[in-house]
């Protein structure tokens, strides 16, 4: 399945009858799905359906839809002139000139009188307000279809970005588990120093349970566990990337391990090359955490 971003963008348009209809569509991220609209005066009827279009597409995201609605010029109502009330105006404008020697009338000024120019209203029935309501539909889906190609395009560039992250949290995972420091021969090495320091004080300390102590704090500072289960998470990782879908909250699940995993590393290191290996694995899984966000 594909991977979507929660962000996008998609614009969509159409002509019906003579009236312009577009759609604008955009999305980033959010923890569940919240729509807002803006749709102009006396469509508050589609709201319910926008969201429903909206819920029925994607699991994660905050989205805004904005509608526009306007006739073509094509189609524009064309005013018709009352040429009866025309005509009684005109006469009395003539006989106010005759008469009272009032400034003859222009043809401007008489259509600019209210009643002279009417605009004929359009009968809107029930069919075709519903016609209508499906045309706006219609457009939306489509808004609504390129906005799911623009958050699946990201999502498909952050699979490869993740993929490389998850890549790059196996090298250093293996890194540490190949390292010097945690050889056998080493770890003796480290703790006999560090033994024949503490007896070289003189301060009559028992030889043997100093030894006692510093195996018991080997032991407590091995690191097996934190690879294998880093070894884990990367396995994890990769399958849901190749599952796809909506994926994002598992992966974010899966960042909190990783930087579980990574600190107990750090924490439990008694070499400083393990030390700087955790380092820049915990760098590592901040930005591969930082991109999970993006995803649905």
């Amino acid at each position: 399945m594909n991977l979507q971003s929660m962000t996008g963008f998609a614009r969509a348009g159409a002509d019906y009858q003579g009236t312009a209809i577009a759609w604008e569509v955009k999305s980033v991220n959010g923890k569940s799905v919240e729509t807002r609209l803006r749709l102009p005066p006396g469509y508050d009827r589609l709201e319910q359906v926008v969201r429903q279009a909206v819920q029925k597409r994607f699991a994660r995201g905050n989205f805004q839809a904005t509608l526009t609605v306007g006739r073509t010029s094509s189609q524009a109502v064309q005013p018709v002139v009352n040429e009866a009330f025309l005509k009684d105006v005109a006469g009395l404008a003539k006989r106010l000139q005759e008469q009272f020697g009032a400034a003859p009338a222009t043809a401007d000024g008489l259509l600019a009188l209210r009643g002279v120019l009417e605009v004929p209203e359009t009968i809107e029935t029930e069919e075709i307000r519903a016609a209508f309501d499906a045309a706006i539909g219609r457009v939306l889906e489509e808004a609504l279809d390129g906005l799911v190609k623009a958050r699946q395009s990201e999502g498909e560039a952050l699979r490869a970005l993740l993929s490389g992250q998850l890549d790059a949290i196996e090298t250093l995972t293996l890194r540490a588990e190949a390292d010097s420091s945690r050889q056998p021969a080493a770890i003796r090495e480290r703790i006999a120093e560090q033994v024949r320091l503490l007896m070289d004080t003189g301060a009559g300390l028992d030889e043997t349970r100093l030894h006692m102590e510093a195996a018991f704090l080997a032991t407590k500072a091995d690191i097996r566990e934190e690879i294998d289960r880093l070894k884990t998470h990367v396995a994890s990782g990769r399958a849901l990337l190749s599952a796809g879908g909506s994926i994002g909250r598992k992966l974010d699940f899966l960042a909190q391990e990783f930087n579980r995993e990574s600190n107990t590393l750090c924490s439990k290191s008694n070499a400083a090359a393990v030390t700087a290996i955790g380092l820049e694995l915990k760098a590592v899984v901040d930005q591969f955490r930082e991109q999970v966000q993006n995803l649905e």
